[in-house]
């Protein structure tokens, strides 16, 4: 199947595949004519790779997720560290995230929102007292 087909299946744009293609993620076989010619086999690393993605995981860490997949001696100990890892991050993130959701939540509410040039937001963002 060519590219445009195996993109519609996996539901990446044909510039990711290409992209994936680069960086070695994926290597599809290739026609007389040069074009790339894609199995069920690429069109299912490519939809593991797509979900991987989806779920946040890097470029490297999909690549190592393929190589434990495809590793029949795979320890599941191994799939299960990576993952907790990636949780961790994600977990750190919401942190993050739900800090700076408070902080600009009170900013908002402190400021007047009003025609005085005076604004909480403002002084904050410059680390003056508001």
């Amino acid at each position: 199947m060519n590219i445009k087909d195996v993109a519609k299946k996996a539901g990446l744009p044909a510039k990711t595949i290409r992209y994936y293609e680069d960086i070695g993620l994926i290597s599809p076989n290739r026609a007389d004519n040069g074009y790339r010619v894609f199995g069920d086999a690429d069109t299912q690393r490519l939809a593991f790779i797509a979900r991987a993605r989806a779920l946040g995981f890097s470029i490297e860490e999909c690549r190592a997720l393929l190589d434990l997949y495809n590793d029949g001696d795979r320890s599941s100990a191994d799939v299960k560290r990576l993952a907790e890892e990636h949780l961790r991050q994600i977990e750190e993130k919401i942190a993050a995230l739900t800090e700076m959701r408070g902080t600009l939540k009170r900013l908002v509410q402190q400021c007047q929102g009003d025609s005085r040039p005076d604004c909480p937001i403002l002084a904050d963002l410059a680390g003056a007292e508001s």
